[in-house]
């Protein structure tokens, strides 16, 4: 079960945890995780691949393909696919701007000229979770978007390097035109995939359906590898964005399975002695984050003072408490408060004070303005111009309880003090452009992470302000750092740049951390190897078994 709609499966583009999770049984990578020890393993790759330092400054990883891996109709996947994929994330005219910066670090692929499934990828940095990152994206069928291989003799680090403002060029238009004409994103079977499922449909805002291949080259191995796991014949996610509705299918049996359950219906089941004869249930602290964003490009926000104020009128403690029972963490940063090595425990937890709140906002240049009738801050930053008034437009996803409790805390709190907020919750096909287009003050979100490797740059570096970068917040400084953690050559080193990128990030403040939540799963207890955990989508979807045989009712 989902609570979204994709929206999007173009393999480019994942707008949310539902494309992911689809897209992720049409196309494999080259390393995935495996739930069932929370470590990466070896996917479209045979073993996980060797791994060499050249200088201080690069790492080879070498990877080889399984022999048996094909695309549907029986064509190899070789190395070629992999340079095609990793030069597609780089093509202008692309919808790939957060790929460009998650892989950019990149720099070339080596074939081996013996062997078409070998090669060699030359990465920027010798950071520790380099490796793992540098198979976890999809690989994509270069006959199929790229039949004639117009994109061979581009090198990946020219097209990495490739400015902005470079003069058009004729073959990438054109390759970018086919892409987009292929329209992967409503139509993903115009390609083949490496994966066990296909969809077969799709009414969208109601049910996707997947069915296994019923030939897939992975059912060759024996044992059959964790990852490469495909056990159910078909796969229904129904999509239920009302929480009650979604506990009343899971009650019925419509639904076997129901992710992210919001604690407090997570809660009403547990103690409904019925829904435990019927159903297991699972917790676990998850990688979302719940956190604040804000617009950095409006006039009014673009003072980090004025954003610390405005930090210090969110209640962390208590709307943990509030939205989730008090399961889930309080953070003072963007990196998890379990990974010791790396938390920036120095950090005091951020609380809410609203005297704190004031003192900021005068040093920012802030005057409270009283009339008959109403309180109000302005300030004026040169002589003979209009003054600012600090009033907020709080933008979050409509039908998020959770949200909507942030909201309204956040709104009194500035109340008190004479700030105007006005809160819009957004439909969801509104949502995520309304954010591309600036369209808000504050926006309140769920941002995904894992304890694999850190790279901040989707959604921090200035280069992707106006993409993944919704705060439009960057300077050279947090830039550097953003660059420098994932080139980091040991833990120690990693660690050092990590907590000092969260205090910078807390002095800055584009964006308020407030607590990373839990994931909480409610399933058919007849249902085995669903390995629940913290990791997205917090189960492992294609592994699930029944106990005993279920019979379908027409």
């Amino acid at each position: 079960m989902w609570t979204r709609d994709p929206e999007s499966l173009d393999p480019l583009v994942t707008p949310n945890q539902s494309a992911i999770d689809a897209n992720n049984l049409l196309h494999l990578c080259l390393l995935s995780v495996d739930y069932s020890t929370k470590r990466y393993a070896p996917a479209l790759a045979d073993s996980l691949p060797k791994v060499q330092f050249a200088g201080d400054s690069l790492t080879l990883v070498t990877y080889h393909l399984r022999p048996t891996a094909t695309w549907d109709g029986g064509r190899p996947v070789l190395a070629r696919d992999v340079a095609f994929t990793l030069k597609l994330m780089q093509v202008p005219g692309l919808p790939n701007e957060a790929n460009k910066a998650q892989f950019g670090f990149i720099r070339d692929i080596r074939f081996d000229p013996t062997d078409p499934r070998r090669f060699t990828l030359v990465c920027n940095g010798q950071a520790p979770g380099l490796v793992q990152e540098s198979g976890d994206f999809l690989i994509l069928p270069e006959a199929a978007l790229d039949p004639k291989g117009s994109l061979r003799p581009y090198q990946l680090g020219a097209l990495n390097d490739r400015a902005a403002t470079a003069p058009a060029d004729s073959i990438l238009v054109k390759l970018a035109r086919r892409y987009a004409r292929a329209n992967l994103a409503l139509y993903p079977g115009r390609i083949p995939g490496s994966g066990p499922y296909q969809l077969v449909r799709w009414d969208k805002d109601h049910l996707l359906r997947f069915q296994r291949k019923p030939h897939w080259w992975a059912d060759a191995l024996r044992p059959a590898p964790p990852v490469l796991e495909a056990q159910p014949s078909e796969l229904d996610f129904v999509i239920i964005p009302n929480e009650a509705s979604a506990a009343l299918a899971l009650r019925r049996g419509s639904v076997n399975v129901y992710p992210q359950v919001p604690v407090r219906e997570f809660r009403r089941l547990q103690a409904s002695a019925a829904a435990r004869q019927q159903l297991a249930f699972y917790t676990s602290l998850s990688y979302d984050l719940v956190y604040a964003g804000f617009n950095t490009r409006r006039p009014a926000l673009s003072n980090r003072l004025t954003r610390q104020a405005l930090g210090f009128l969110f209640d962390p403690k208590a709307l943990l408490l509030a939205t989730q029972a008090g399961l889930g963490q309080c953070t003072v940063g963007l990196v998890h408060p379990t990974d010791t090595r790396n938390y920036a425990d120095s950090l005091p937890p951020l609380a809410l004070d609203p005297a704190r709140a004031v003192a900021l906002l005068r040093q920012a240049g802030w005057h409270r303005e009283s009339t008959a009738s109403d309180t109000f801050w302005t300030r004026q930053l040169a002589p003979k111009t209009p003054p600012q008034r600090l009033t907020l437009l709080v933008r979050y996803r409509a039908g998020e309880t959770a949200f909507e409790t942030i909201g309204l805390q956040f709104r009194a709190a500035a109340a008190r003090l004479g700030i105007a907020v006005e809160l819009r919750p957004t439909e969801n096909a509104s949502f995520s452009s309304a954010l591309q287009a600036g369209d808000f003050d504050v926006y309140l979100r769920l941002l995904k992470g894992n304890p694999f490797y850190f790279n901040f740059a989707p959604i921090l570096h200035s280069k992707t302000v106006g993409a993944g970068n919704l705060t439009g917040f960057g300077t050279p400084a947090s830039d550097r750092l953003i660059e420098a953690i994932p080139l980091a050559n040991t833990l120690d080193s990693r660690a050092r740049l990590l907590r000092k990128f969260q205090r910078l990030m807390r002095e800055e403040m584009p964006l308020v951390p407030l607590f990373f939540r839990p994931n909480c799963l409610a399933a058919d207890r007849r249902l085995v190897h669903l390995y629940p955990g913290g990791l997205k989508p917090g189960y492992a979807a294609a592994a699930i078994k029944w106990t005993t045989p279920v019979v379908a009712v027409p």
